[in-house]
């Protein structure tokens, strides 16, 4: 895995979605439906390899944000930016901020690998495959960001519609 890239070395990005969503299960659920709609009208449609990787990403993050970041009475928030990477291809990137600063993952460590009859601890794990590269860096107040990349073949432009460019 690359080593995570602080936010401030990424250039400004081609397109961003945000939305503030409850820190609820339910919350967690829009995420992922969001996303999806939002890809689908960028021109990734729920079935491109793409859109199925970006989709479980926010999942697994907005879960882990209403499950170990939620803060009673704050919201979390989903950031999916496009925009070109460090190497000067497309990147795609989600970002999950929660209001809690503790229970921070650490990608520089390995994820550990649960029990086969453990029912959770597999999201980061789904996270490090997904993404090219994922990493968290402290909100200014309070809380943190986890977030996720991933390469993609070339930047996707406003001009280009369902039909057009790379996928």
């Amino acid at each position: 895995m690359t080593p995570p890239i602080a936010s401030a070395e990424l250039p400004a990005p081609l397109h961003t979605f945000i939305r503030l969503l409850p820190s609820t299960p339910r919350g967690a659920r829009l995420a992922r439906l969001m996303a999806a709609r939002h890809l689908a009208g960028r021109g990734w449609p729920r079935d491109h390899e793409v859109a199925e990787a970006v989709v479980s990403i926010v999942a697994e993050l907005a879960a882990n944000a209403v499950t170990h970041g939620r803060v009673p009475g704050r919201k979390f928030q989903l950031r999916i930016s496009v925009g070109r990477g460090p190497s000067g291809t497309g990147t795609l990137r989600v970002e999950v901020a929660d209001a809690h600063g503790g229970r921070r993952p650490d990608p520089s460590v390995p994820v550990p690998v649960p029990e086969p009859e453990e029912e959770s601890g597999r999201g980061l794990l789904l996270v490090d495959a997904l993404a090219s590269r994922w990493g968290v860096v402290d909100r200014l107040y309070c809380g943190k960001t986890v977030w996720a990349e991933l390469d993609l073949a070339r930047p996707r432009t406003e001009e280009e519609g369902e039909g057009g460019g790379d996928r």
